[in-house]
């Protein structure tokens, strides 16, 4: 496949991707924002350090619609750089991953991507709304966040190329060495540093809406490329029309 139109495909089916990604948050996780959000302007109030004035609303409103009217762009802004990476990869492996057409093995990298990116850093550092977490440690969590999905990826990386120098079910030994190497990783890592305060109905919901925005985005991003290297690949016409 020729370089720039491979960039095109990637770019675009990674664009597609977040555009589906932004419009399921819009609909499914911004409603638990404005509650959390809501418990937030609340404590606030309690406190003495906002009024709970118009002037206060117009301008909260104001900046709850401007966030709410970039969730979409910056769905397919994000979409665009994670799709990049993803097609590279899939670019680089897709003659070893299993599957007899692109569409399965795109989806299975996708699976493979998402397990190890998202849901394994997830489980040590769940998303939580605005309304958990001090603004002091902010810093602090994304640093142990980005550290856990660099620590998994990477080492998700090099479990398979050690799989690639074993025979037949020796290769087993690798998927199970990454098991073990990433259950020490996830005992090992500090805890969250922040005690959850709001109500855990309200948490829960928020991240079980926020996995299911992820994963569409990774199923998504799939598909998409899935079925334009099919379509597109020079391998595939070649096939198909001898």
């Amino acid at each position: 496949m020729k370089t720039s139109l491979f960039i095109i495909i990637v770019l675009i089916s990674g664009a597609f991707a977040g555009l589906i990604h932004g419009t399921v948050n819009f609909a499914i996780v911004e409603p638990y924002l404005d509650q959390a959000i809501g418990i937030e302007n609340q404590n606030l109030f309690a406190s003495g350090e906002e009024e709970d004035t118009p002037e206060f609303w117009v301008e909260y409103e104001g900046y709850r619609t401007w966030q709410k009217s970039g969730q979409i762009l910056a769905g397919v802004i994000l979409g665009t750089s994670v799709g990049a990476l993803f097609g590279i990869v899939f670019a680089l492996s897709r003659n070893v991953l299993p599957g007899n057409n692109d569409v399965k093995k795109s989806l299975l990298l996708a699976g493979i991507m998402w397990l190890t990116l998202y849901i394994i850093p997830f489980l040590k550092y769940p998303a939580n709304p605005p309304t958990v977490g001090d603004g002091e440690t902010v810093v602090l969590r994304a640093i142990l966040y980005l550290s856990f999905i660099a620590i998994s990826g990477f080492g998700a990386v090099g479990f398979y190329q050690l799989s690639k120098k074993l025979k037949n079910n020796k290769k087993l030994v690798a998927l199970i060495g990454y098991g073990v190497f990433i259950s020490a990783v996830f005992f090992a890592m500090p805890e969250n540093p922040d005690e959850i305060t709001a109500p855990m109905d309200l948490v829960n919901e928020f991240r079980f809406m926020s996995v299911l925005g992820v994963t569409s985005f990774w199923a998504s991003v799939g598909i998409i490329l899935g079925l334009f290297w099919r379509k597109l690949s020079p391998q595939q016409k070649t096939t198909r029309y001898n």
